[in-house]
């Protein structure tokens, strides 16, 4: 063939019209006289075939139900979901939050006008194994599909989305991981065109605080957090050093000399608290969302003028399914190799 023509995103598919009725062909002929000397096989192929069309039936009714469900009860929205009160989508973003916890904190903590919080209850379905009736029994999933407002399947329509930014906030632990994989991995096989449209991000919220006496930085790192201890230590000593000059050149002006240089900083420690050269300091881990309170939540990780978030973007789609099929499809060697290559460039891992 010239002009090669494939279908889908992971051009898994030939499309070119004037190969069907040749494939057709040969298959049919090939496959009728295998069934005719293979009748067990057959049974088996048609016992499938029935599975696999009833499947697909139960799919359609579950997605109608829950389709019309939003339609016929005026997009009756759940009760978990705290909607804002903008309704142009441009300037709406739901936070999809993890745990109960954590999604009254934010609600709490959220800008009421722009901002929607979606709390969910543990660990949604992972999709990428199980059939789309099944997948529309999951609370969760359904939770998240009716707050979107877009449909699903041959009815989704990016263009009814009610939020045009749809931010992840999970913990920032292996848990947290976790339920952020398997979300990504319901919007990647189910809403692409939410992807593609630069609509999903991923919050960042910090991992540590760091108090030296009255001023106080968040840290997103262990690096970022010992270079922030540093510099408020640094600060203050600084601030020691301008206050004993401006007493020394008091008392040299009175005729009394003294004569102070400021001592090198020591090196950080990864602890609670501690002292450096007598000057006091405290470092708190976030080990989940729920640890913040609802002012700590605005101001680190839901205020646009000072917040940190990932957007999720779409780079070469037939890598990107392979991904998803290696760290959740039922196939166990290909994920244990893919953790044991890249286990040593995991960072802020607890356990």
């Amino acid at each position: 063939m010239r002009e090669i023509q494939f279908e889908g995103q992971t051009k898994a598919k030939l499309g070119n019209p004037e190969v069907r009725t040749a494939v057709e062909a040969v298959v049919n002929e090939s496959l009728e006289i295998y069934l005719e000397e293979h009748p067990q096989e057959a049974g088996k192929v048609i016992e499938k075939v029935i599975l696999a069309a009833k499947a697909r039936m139960a799919a359609r009714a579950a997605r109608d139900s829950v389709i019309r469900k939003g339609v016929l009860e005026g997009l009756a929205l759940p009760g978990k979901l705290a909607d804002c009160s903008e309704s142009d989508p441009t300037k709406c973003e739901m936070y999809i939050v993890e745990g109960e916890s954590a999604g009254g904190t934010a609600k709490q903590g959220r800008d009421r006008r722009f901002q929607a919080i979606l709390s969910m209850r543990g660990k949604i379905l992972n999709v990428e194994r199980a059939r789309l009736d099944r997948m529309l029994g999951n609370q969760e999933i359904k939770n998240i599909i009716i707050a979107l407002g877009a449909g699903i399947g041959e009815m989704f329509d990016v263009a009814k989305l009610r939020y045009h930014r749809i931010v992840i906030m999970t913990d920032a632990d292996v848990d947290g991981s976790h339920i952020r994989t398997l979300l990504l991995t319901l919007f990647y096989r189910y809403f692409p065109d939410i992807i593609k449209n630069g609509y999903v991000y991923i919050a960042q919220p910090p991992l540590f605080k760091v108090q030296v006496g009255r001023d106080s930085k968040y840290a997103f790192s262990e690096e970022e957090r010992d270079k922030v201890l540093k510099e408020l230590i640094s600060q203050v000593k600084e601030k020691k050093v301008a206050t004993k000059k401006s007493k020394a050149d008091a008392k040299k002006t009175m005729g009394e000399e003294t004569a102070e240089a400021p001592e090198e900083l020591s090196t950080v420690e990864e602890t609670t608290g501690g002292n450096i050269d007598g000057i006091k300091y405290g470092i708190q881990r976030y080990k989940g969302l729920g640890e913040m309170n609802a002012e700590q939540l605005w101001e680190t990780t839901m205020d646009p003028q000072h917040r940190v978030m990932l957007q999720v973007k779409l780079g070469d789609a037939e890598k990107v399914s392979e991904i998803f099929e290696v760290l959740m499809g039922d196939e166990v060697a290909p994920r244990k190799r893919f953790i044991t290559t890249h286990a040593k460039a995991v960072k802020n891992l607890d356990i």
